[in-house]
């Protein structure tokens, strides 16, 4: 038996040199974060008690270009350029007139892209004198790449870890701890905010929303300390869009050019890293690029959640931001995909897909572990579950083609191998996960208690 045809493999030859900021282009900007206490538009004061002055100036930046300095670029060549890989056995598996291509983030030490975002957060810090830093983690990606960030910059890193994934997903904490990170389940005891939580659901299998309180709270108790988010917030999608400019490179290089770009959907970090770029090109160039953001059934901010302010955590701490929300106090089913059960969506994200340069579907858990199944056995790669969302999509997109008769070019983020997944891959393989969906009530009563924003 001959051996599958090589798919190709395309490298950049450089590191991009800038990160992109989409606030440049946008030609209706993007609705302000807000004062709770006020409703007026929130300046850098109310978040510098988290945050380091270098990461408000680019949260507030209307700059298009913003340079990556230096120390960053040394860290990033560590993984850095990402392989841009040309699905051929896939394809061949699906029987498709489709081209599939994915970019795969899952080469950094980490294994996904978070690390785009932890290493130039851990340097502006440390280049501020913060000590330690403070964050939350959901499937766990994010914890292991802030410890790797921290580590690299020798600056202290604490971990709240929302604990259904705490105990799903032991080998992450092993990562954050061989990092030198320190990691408990959220909600926890240590602080206000979790005590609260546990008080009044003991049995709570903590969400994202319930872990930043925590976090934030840790952070603002002590001044040594500052606060690292690992999606939602503009300067963390700049940072993520080293990946989408890579892929226009590599793309050129192969000498095509996608018709479709999908990314899978939790907080918005590596949907718009990757789609920010394309989004410029529709604005500026007139393309018509189909830009799909795939979320979960069981959580579906994007597909049934309204655009209007909210907090972006459960104990209400944050400032309000403008995003598709299911209420600050959702709390999503326990799903493996635990990066993508959070309640809201980068308001930046939410801006792009409510002016229409984007869209968003919602995938059942089922139908994305067979997704996952058959790329494994295709392309090789174990993907996680969050990444299997787009997977899924792209699927959906390549079995289109097929019936319709056209060819088509896909491109899809592979933001993340699953090797510490894999008791969620043997949950899948002995038939038992099923398909959830959030009670209606549930839903209702979280949207019933969004904030009362005037105008």
């Amino acid at each position: 038996m001959s051996a599958p045809q090589r798919r190709f493999d395309l490298p950049c030859t450089a590191i991009p040199s800038a990160w992109y900021n989409i606030a440049a282009d946008l030609p209706v900007p993007a609705p302000p974060p807000l004062d709770p206490n006020t409703g007026k538009p929130a300046g850098p004061e109310l978040l510098a008690p988290i945050f380091p002055m270098g990461l408000l100036q680019q949260e507030m930046s209307t700059e298009r270009w913003i340079d990556v300095p230096g120390a960053v670029m040394e860290a990033y060549s560590l993984y850095r350029p990402s392989p841009l890989i040309r699905a051929t056995a896939l394809e061949k598996a699906l029987d498709t007139p489709a081209r599939i291509y994915y970019k795969y983030e899952g080469v950094s030490p980490a294994g996904s892209h978070k690390p785009n975002t932890a290493i130039p957060q851990a340097y502006y810090n440390k280049l501020e004198g913060v000590k330690r830093i403070t964050t939350e983690t959901g499937a766990g990606q994010w914890g292991c790449a802030l410890a790797l960030a921290c580590s690299l910059f020798d600056v202290e890193c604490m971990v709240y870890m929302v604990k259904v994934s705490f105990f799903q997903k032991p080998y992450r904490r092993s990562m954050m701890a061989a990092w030198g990170a320190e990691c408990i389940a959220s909600p926890s005891d240590t602080t206000e905010t979790g005590r609260k939580v546990l008080a009044e659901t003991p049995d709570t299998p903590g969400s994202l929303g319930i872990a930043i309180s925590e976090a934030v709270e840790d952070a603002v108790g002590r001044e040594d300390t500052k606060y690292s988010l690992g999606s939602v917030l503009n300067h963390v999608l700049l940072h993520q869009t080293i990946i989408g400019q890579e892929a226009q490179i590599q793309m050129e290089m192969a000498g095509d050019e996608p018709d479709v770009v999908i990314g899978c959907h939790g907080g918005g970090s590596n949907f718009a890293g990757l789609a920010f770029p394309y989004i410029r090109d529709k604005i500026t160039k007139g393309k018509t690029t189909r830009i799909v953001a795939v979320e979960p059934k069981s959580c579906p901010t994007l597909t049934q959640g309204p655009l209007a302010y909210d907090y972006g955590d459960t104990g209400k701490m944050t400032p309000l931001l403008h995003m598709y929300t299911l209420g600050s106090g959702f709390v999503a089913p326990g799903i493996h995909a635990g990066g993508l059960r959070y309640h809201g969506a980068a308001p930046l994200t939410s801006h792009c897909i409510g002016q229409g340069y984007a869209e968003a579907i919602a995938v059942p858990q089922l139908e994305t572990f067979a997704a996952a199944i058959t790329f494994a056995r295709s392309e090789g790669f174990i993907p996680a579950p969050e990444s299997a969302h787009a997977i899924c999509a792209a699927i959906r997109e390549a079995n289109a083609a097929k019936e319709a008769g056209e060819e088509r070019v896909i491109l899809f983020n592979l933001s993340g191998h699953g090797h510490f997944d894999m008791a969620a891959y043997d949950a899948y393989l002995a038939g038992q996960l099923t398909d959830i969906e959030p009670p209606a009530e549930s839903l209702a009563g979280s949207l019933a208690c969004l904030p009362k924003v005037d105008g």
